[in-house]
């Protein structure tokens, strides 16, 4: 069976689940990165690219994804775990 495709939320580019990064907002309102790609919760896709990660923060996209105001650190955050993995 095919895997779906999702969309990153910033270049609007689909790809296979497993080369975007998985960001959740679970019931508690913690943002954070899904490793797994199971998580419970409102997830929303990222290409691993620099570029779509500087844009994301730039533009606020998880703020549009999660329908709420994401702090800043919230984003600083999730760039130092992006790079990381």
């Amino acid at each position: 069976m095919q895997e779906r495709l999702r969309m990153c939320i910033v270049c609007h580019g689909r790809s296979d689940k497993k080369e975007l990064v998985r960001l959740v907002k679970n019931k508690d309102g913690e943002i954070f990165l899904d490793k797994t790609g199971k998580a419970n919760g409102r997830g929303a896709y990222v290409c691993k690219s620099k570029d779509c990660f500087d844009k994301l923060k730039k533009t606020r996209a998880l703020n549009r994804a999660f329908k709420c105001e994401i702090p800043l650190e919230i984003y600083e955050k999730l760039g130092e775990e992006i790079e990381n993995s």
